[in-house]
């Protein structure tokens, strides 16, 4: 463990407050915050000062949504835990919640552990894993349970992808009833998989095969319908529900007359969703395959309701679902066939500065911009205030942001590994200078002084919403 560091001067940005403070960090947890240029500030003492005059020092971001070495359509997601955990810190993210996948026929156990395996040592920021359940059986239901009581408090559900990863509502009933009473918080993906089915079978057969067809197969009514199922089946079984990656306004309402209702349920969204639209699907010569994704990218009236969502609380957090696939070779696999493009967009190392970004185009507060992407999604998945603020006794999971810093986003320069950006060319103000986890710097004036193998697995508590 390093000694004590003092970050001076910067202006101090957590989800309840902003304030002009000094903050000590010592044995890798914040020890102390006193106003800047006050008696008890002046008598912090450190063998490490860190200047953040004209910056925020704001908390590590958390995405609860990502998915390193994913396997998907028979290849897999290109960022290793390693090259991803490393893109993250530059990007200002100190904790990621990755997604262990049960196979069909095999152990909620046999999937955590080779998830475990994989990340492991390889880690430059913290990591917790929720559990992908794709196989839903008596033996599952009496596992959910035993991970519950180690940490892993969350676990997702398809009602996407027949045959891969999806679950039927009498399933879904089931896994939902037990997290009623194990504590556990159900993760959904909301669309209506069967009958997307059956549109992508008739575009294929009408010849329509390039990306764009993507988005007009998964209709944003499917999104709502499946959206709205998965509430009311959540109610009958007395259990929260999280909707992940919510693109569609019909999907927002549906949370919104929820919520009205009282109910536990919360959504997610995504930085694509907010900023990247149908038009990009559309791109010729092949180039729309960067942007496939599910849920898919929606035509750009769906982001003002989306920011909205964001502003009234009806959505409350912002993650990436990190997937990167290359462009040359994994995307390429679905030239001629839409269906065949992997899904997912690279994103990790982008969401904090697009939404600070959002801050400056006045669609959140600074405030906002931390509680939903850090505060929140700790809170969400049991880690607040270890994980996303700044208070004595927390993690010194602590970021140096220069809020008037431009840079252009480019493959050229993230650190992600994947051949193309989803935001190419795309202007931002606001950029990462120093990134610390747990005290230790891992991005120091805009170096990597990182390690794999320093982030640690974390287990988490259940749902702080919820008490």
């Amino acid at each position: 463990m390093t000694g004590r560091t003092v970050i001076r001067g910067g202006l101090v940005i957590t989800a309840s407050d902003e304030i002009h403070a000094d903050v000590l960090i010592e044995d890798g947890r914040i020890a102390a915050l006193a106003a800047t240029g006050t008696p008890a500030a002046d008598a912090f003492t450190a063998e490490r000062t860190i200047d953040a005059t004209g910056k925020y020092v704001i908390p590590g971001g958390v995405d609860a949504h990502t998915h390193m070495e994913l396997p998907f359509g028979g290849t897999f997601a290109s960022d290793t835990f390693e090259t991803g955990t490393r893109a993250a810190a530059w990007g200002g993210t100190t904790t990621i919640v990755d997604f262990a996948v049960q196979s069909v026929g095999h152990s909620l156990r046999e999937g955590l552990d080779t998830w475990h395996a994989k990340a492991e040592g390889n880690c430059a920021i913290d990591y917790g894993f929720h559990m992908i359940v794709s196989d839903v059986n008596q033996e599952t239901l009496k596992e959910m349970d035993l991970l519950v009581e180690e940490g892993v408090t969350s676990f997702k559900q398809f009602m996407a992808y027949p045959g891969v990863f999806y679950s039927d509502d009498g399933q879904i009933l089931r896994a939902m009833q037990r997290s009623a009473e194990n504590g556990g918080l159900i993760m959904m993906h909301a669309e209506n998989g069967i009958a997307i089915d059956v549109l992508v079978e008739q575009a294929l057969a009408r010849g329509e095969t390039d990306p764009r067809y993507h988005g007009e197969v998964r209709k944003a009514l499917l999104e709502a319908e499946a959206t709205h199922r998965a509430i009311r089946l959540a109610q009958v079984a007395g259990a929260p529900l999280y909707v992940v990656h919510v693109s569609a306004m019909e999907a927002v309402a549906e949370l919104a007359r929820a919520r009205d209702e009282g109910l536990p349920v919360f959504g997610e969204t995504c930085p694509q969703y907010l900023f990247l639209s149908t038009d990009n699907l559309a791109e010729p010569d092949f180039e729309g395959s960067k942007y496939v994704c599910s849920t898919p990218l929606r035509p750009k009236e769906h982001q003002a309701k989306l920011w909205q969502g964001l502003r009234t609380n009806d959505l409350q957090v912002v993650s990436t679902d990190h997937c990167p696939f290359c462009f040359v070779g994994q995307k390429e696999l679905g030239r001629g066939d839409f269906s065949k493009i992997p899904n997912g967009l690279p994103g990790v190392e982008n969401r904090m500065d697009l939404l600070h970004q959002a801050v400056v185009d006045g669609h959140i507060t600074r405030r906002r911009w931390i509680e939903i992407a850090c505060a929140t999604p700790a809170r969400m998945f049991g880690m607040y205030p270890k994980k996303g603020t700044i208070t004595p006794g927390a993690d010194a999971d602590v970021v140096i942001y220069d809020p008037h810093a431009e840079q252009v986003v480019s493959a050229e320069t993230h650190h992600m590994n994947v051949d193309y950006s989803a935001y190419e060319g795309k202007r931002l103000t606001g950029r990462v200078e120093t990134v610390l986890s747990r005290g230790e710097l891992v991005i120091t004036e805009r170096e990597y002084t990182g390690h794999a193998g320093h982030g640690v697995y974390t287990p988490r508590s259940t749902c702080q919403y919820l008490n």
